[in-house]
C-alpha cells in the first residue's frame, strides 16, 4: 500500500463531475489538493468541504491550457508541500454538430481542454516531481471510436492519451497513466442526452438510453476506484490504460 496521506496533488476539472468527487474522496484520505477548474464559484465551496477532512486545499480559477495557470497550478502545490503529482480530469464535450460543423471556437476549446491543458500541466509539473510522482490522464474509449456528434472530443481524447504514454516513455520515474471511467453520469454526458446539431439525434439518443435504463455510474464509483489505484500499485499502469 502506498500512503497518501500528507502528499499534495494538482486535479483539473475539480468543479463537478468525477473531478469533484475524486477531490472529496482523495480529501477523505488526507490528500492536500490544488482545484483547478475554469468556473470560480464551485471551487470555493468544494476547498471547503475538503477542508473539513482535515487537510490543505487551495484553487485557482482559469484553464489549465494557460502556461500561468498551470505554473501557478504547481507553484501553490509546492507551496503547500510534498508535491506528488496531478491529475488532469478536466474535458469538454461541445456535443451534436459535426466535426465540420462546429466553430473554430468550439473546436479548439475541446482540444485544449483535454490535449493543451494536460502538456502545460506536464511541462510545469514534471521538472519538480520527484520519482515516485504520479500524472494521471483521463482517457475515453471515445479515443478508439467514431461517434457522431462528438467527434473532435474523440479525437483529442486519442491525443491526450498519446501524449500521456509519450510522457511515460519520456520520463520513466514519473508514474504517468490513462484513467477511463467508463460512462459516469455528469453534466457532460447529459448534455449529449440533450444535443443539439447536424448529428445530434444519434446522440440524443444513445445518452438518453443510459439515462433511462440507469445504467451510468455516479461520479463516486470511478473516483473511488481511481483512489485505490494511487493507494496500491499504480505503477502497474504505468504507460498504460486503468480502466473501471
Amino acid at each position: 500500500m502506498i500512503e497518501l496521506a500528507g502528499k499534495t496533488l494538482v486535479i483539473t476539472g475539480a468543479s463537478g463531475g468525477i473531478g469533484q468527487a475524486l477531490c472529496l474522496e482523495l480529501a477523505k484520505e488526507g490528500v492536500n489538493l490544488v482545484l483547478n477548474a475554469r468556473a470560480r464559484a464551485p471551487l470555493d465551496e468544494l476547498a471547503k468541504r475538503c477542508q473539513e477532512a482535515g487537510v490543505k486545499a487551495g484553487w485557482m480559477s482559469g484553464s489549465a491550457a494557460g502556461e500561468e495557470i498551470a505554473l501557478r497550478l504547481v507553484k501553490r502545490a509546492l507551496e503547500i508541500g510534498n508535491f506528488h503529482g496531478f491529475i488532469h480530469a478536466a474535458g469538454v464535450l461541445n456535443p451534436g454538430p459535426r466535426v465540420f460543423e462546429l466553430s473554430t471556437g468550439w473546436f479548439r476549446e475541446i482540444f485544449e481542454a483535454s490535449v493543451t491543458a494536460g502538456y502545460q500541466m506536464a511541462r510545469a509539473a514534471f521538472p519538480r516531481l520527484e520519482a515516485g510522482g504520479v500524472a494521471v490522464f483521463f482517457g475515453s474509449g471515445a479515443a478508439e471510436m467514431e461517434v457522431p456528434g462528438m467527434g473532435a472530443y474523440c479525437a483529442a481524447k486519442a491525443a491526450e492519451e498519446h501524449l500521456a504514454r509519450q510522457l511515460a516513455a519520456e520520463a520513466p520515474h514519473i508514474v504517468t497513466f490513462i484513467f477511463r471511467p467508463g460512462v459516469v453520469d455528469t453534466r457532460m454526458t447529459r448534455g449529449a442526452a440533450n444535443a443539439e446539431g447536424g448529428a445530434a439525434e444519434g446522440l440524443r439518443k444513445r445518452f438518453g438510453d443510459y439515462l433511462k435504463s440507469g445504467s451510468m455510474l455516479a461520479p463516486g464509483v470511478p473516483a473511488r476506484a481511481l483512489v485505490t489505484i494511487l493507494k496500491t500499485d499504480p505503477r502497474r499502469y504505468h504507460g498504460k490504460i486503468a480502466r473501471w
